[in-house]
């Protein structure tokens, strides 16, 4: 197995002007993030880059988003649908986990003709995926099915509902759901064919300003770069976790993945946003 040389993230301009006891004094800060293999790269060393007194603890995007409005946790790797409901949460990094057309690990199965679908069961790991599910079945056939939830320990086949919507490294083998299923969509794809955009499923966010602060901001960005210039030593680290080929983890986490949020993702969000508030699928 490849071993991983970390390199250090350098000091971001608050410890370098006012050095570690400007890190001591601060409290510490509570980060939480996802163990999929799509967020490797944002948390590459992260804990190495942290200080001594501040948390890193992995749990399922949904339930980030519920510890992050709690306030457990002051900055989580949350679905943007959550970003979208809180109205004091602000984006703190450009460090994002996105795609342009096929995402791969986010899809949609289908026992009929999709458009003759009346049950959806939805995977309760990201809220996001749920509603792009909800978007892109009005957008193509005017309505959406009534919706049921799939659990992280259902077995999706064995679910009673004429499509089931599967997420993360489980989504990645579409073969083990033949011949139960007759067809999938994969969401990014979905996507983009609707609106030529990108699509956003998950951002850093912090709970308030106080914590959406330039150290941080550095810190999860030099994170994802320093994450990107190890892809090839993660995918030989995980491609036996998720049963994957080496070749097959590397080709997801370069050409699937997008980890930047630049103008044509701030676009893409803000098209999903428009079309989750014309389906009132938003609280706020």
């Amino acid at each position: 197995m490849t071993q991983i040389h970390m390199h250090p993230i350098s000091a971001s301009p608050l410890d370098r002007t006012q050095g570690d006891s400007a890190v001591e004094k601060r409290q510490p800060v509570r980060i939480g993030a996802v163990s999929y293999l799509n967020t490797k790269p944002l948390i590459f060393g992260l804990e190495t880059a942290l200080g001594e007194r501040d948390q890193l603890s992995l749990a399922l995007p949904s339930q980030l988003a519920t510890e992050l409005a709690s306030g457990k946790i002051d900055i989580g790797l949350i679905p943007v649908v959550e970003y979208f409901q809180h109205p004091e949460f602000e984006i703190v990094s450009d460090a994002v986990i996105a795609c342009r057309g096929p995402v791969w690990s986010v899809r949609v199965f289908f026992r009929c003709e999709p458009s003759q679908v009346k049950t959806l069961a939805l995977d309760e790991g990201s809220r996001t995926s749920a509603a792009l599910c909800k978007v892109l079945f009005h957008q193509r056939f005017g309505f959406v099915p009534n919706t049921i939830p799939l659990k992280m320990t259902d077995d999706p086949i064995s679910v009673p509902a004429d499509a089931v919507l599967v997420i993360g490294d489980r989504a990645m083998h579409p073969e083990s759901f033949q011949p139960a299923f007759q067809s999938d969509w994969d969401l990014g794809q979905a996507w983009f064919e609707e609106t030529g955009l990108p699509f956003v499923f998950a951002m850093w966010v912090a709970r308030n300003s106080s914590f959406a602060q330039e150290e941080w901001k550095l810190t999860l960005e030099r994170t994802r770069d320093q994450g990107l210039s190890h892809v090839r030593d993660i995918a030989c680290l995980a491609a036996k976790k998720y049963q994957l080929s080496v070749e097959q983890c590397e080709d997801y986490l370069t050409h699937y993945i997008r980890f930047f949020l630049r103008a044509d993702e701030r676009a893409g969000l803000q098209e999903f946003r428009r079309r989750c508030d014309a389906l009132s699928l938003l609280s706020n």
